[in-house]
């Protein structure tokens, strides 16, 4: 009878053990709460801290700092739970067009694509060419 009780003390010690070191060697990480598109914007809102035991071979995972300090985009579309890495988002470019016309001042996101006497072709950051005429009127 005595060596079953050691027994089973020595199994539930080894248990508490492992689950011990399994917390102690946890990877503090960065998770998606939403699916995320490419180049979309991510908030903090969108994110959550989690602890992890292993990441992918070569992914050195983002801080929630990164995501309060800077404004960052994701270089793919992410899935709910996905363990965000640093190669995964990258800061955000400020591409905006001032077009002044007179009293009234518009900014745009994007860039000039072309740009002639009459108008002005923007590209978005979604893809979408927008055609702004010079003298203020959209067609």
């Amino acid at each position: 009878m005595g060596g079953r009780c050691s027994m089973l003390r020595l199994s539930s010690l080894v248990i508490v053990l492992i689950i011990f070191s399994s917390k102690l060697f946890a990877i503090n990480v960065v998770v998606a709460k939403q699916n995320i598109n490419f180049n979309e914007f991510i908030t903090t809102q969108m994110v959550m801290p989690s602890r992890v035991t292993s990441v992918k071979r070569h992914c050195v995972p983002a801080t929630l700092d990164d995501f309060k300090n800077k404004k960052l985009q994701a270089t793919h579309y992410m899935k709910k739970g996905y363990v965000i890495c640093k190669d995964d988002i990258k800061e955000a470019d400020k591409k905006s067009v001032l077009f002044n016309f007179g009293p009234i001042e518009i900014e745009k996101h994007g860039k000039i694509i072309f740009e002639n006497d009459d108008y002005i072709r923007i590209k978005k950051s979604n893809g979408d060419i927008e055609k702004i005429y010079k003298d203020g009127r959209l067609k």
